[in-house]
C-alpha cells in the first residue's frame, strides 16, 4: 500500500500556473511564481536603444536628474529593479498592494531614493511626462471601457524621442472572451502607434498547457516604439 502525499506535496500539486493565477487575478499566487524571474525582454529592448543613444551618459559637472520611467502594472518589481540598477528614476504603479509590498522588500533594489510607488488602478490614471513607459503584460488587464483613456495618458506622457515597451493581447487569445480584459487585433495595435516609429514588433501565437492541464491559447503582440 503506497504512502499518501504530505500536505506540502498536495499544496504543490494544487499550486496554479502563472496563467491560471493571472486568469483569476490571484496576484499573490502569480507573484510567488514570478519571484526571481529576470526583467521582461521588451524592457531590455528599450534599454538597449537608450544605452546606444547615450541617454544616461553625461560629462557635466552638474549632470541632469536621471530620466524617468513609468513601470505600469509593476507587480513584484522585476522590471523596476532593473531600471533602478541601470540608473533610471522609476514611478512604479500597480493596484495590488501585495505587489508593491514585494517590490519594496526586494533585496536587489538599489537607489531606492529614485523610486516612487503608486497604488492605483488603470481607471482615471494620470501620468507625468516620462522618457519610457513600460507595460509588461499589464495592459490586457485594463477594462475595455477604460482603455482609451489609459492609452491617451500613455501616449501623451511620452515626449518626442521617448519610448513605449510592452505587450497587447490579440483578438484570438484565449482570454478575449473575458469581459474585463482588453484585446486588440493586429491592425488595432498598429493604429495605436500613429505618432510613434515602431522599432520592434513581434506577434506570437501558440497553445499552452500547464502541469494541471489548464489550457490557454496565447496571442500576444510585443511592441517597442519611439515617439516621433
Amino acid at each position: 500500500m503506497g504512502t499518501s502525499p504530505s500536505d506540502p506535496e498536495k499544496q504543490a500539486r494544487r499550486a496554479p500556473s502563472a496563467f491560471a493565477a493571472a486568469a483569476t487575478r490571484d496576484w499573490e499566487a502569480y507573484y510567488d511564481i514570478m519571484a526571481g524571474k529576470p526583467p521582461r525582454e521588451t524592457l531590455l529592448w528599450a534599454l538597449e536603444r537608450f544605452d546606444a543613444e547615450g541617454l544616461l551618459d553625461s560629462a557635466d559637472d552638474d549632470p541632469p536628474p536621471p530620466p524617468l520611467a513609468i513601470d505600469l502594472g509593476c507587480g513584484e518589481g522585476r522590471d523596476t529593479a532593473e531600471l533602478l540598477r541601470r540608473g533610471w528614476r522609476v514611478q512604479a504603479i500597480d493596484d495590488a498592494p501585495g505587489g508593491l509590498r514585494r517590490l519594496t522588500e526586494r533585496d536587489d533594489l538599489v537607489h531606492r531614493e529614485r523610486l516612487e510607488t503608486r497604488l492605483e488602478g488603470f481607471e482615471g490614471l494620470t501620468l507625468p511626462s516620462a522618457s519610457l513607459v513600460s507595460a509588461s503584460f499589464s495592459l490586457p488587464f485594463c477594462p475595455p471601457g477604460a482603455f482609451g483613456g489609459l492609452w491617451e495618458q500613455i501616449a501623451g506622457a511620452i515626449p518626442s524621442g521617448g519610448r513605449f515597451a510592452g505587450q497587447f493581447f490579440g483578438d484570438r487569445d484565449g482570454w478575449a472572451a473575458l469581459p474585463d480584459r482588453s484585446h486588440h487585433s493586429r491592425d488595432e495595435v498598429m493604429g495605436l502607434f500613429d505618432s510613434f516609429l515602431i522599432e520592434r514588433f513581434e506577434e506570437g501565437e501558440r497553445d499552452g498547457e500547464d502541469a494541471e492541464g489548464n489550457k490557454k491559447h496565447w496571442h500576444v503582440f510585443h511592441v517597442l516604439a519611439r515617439k516621433r
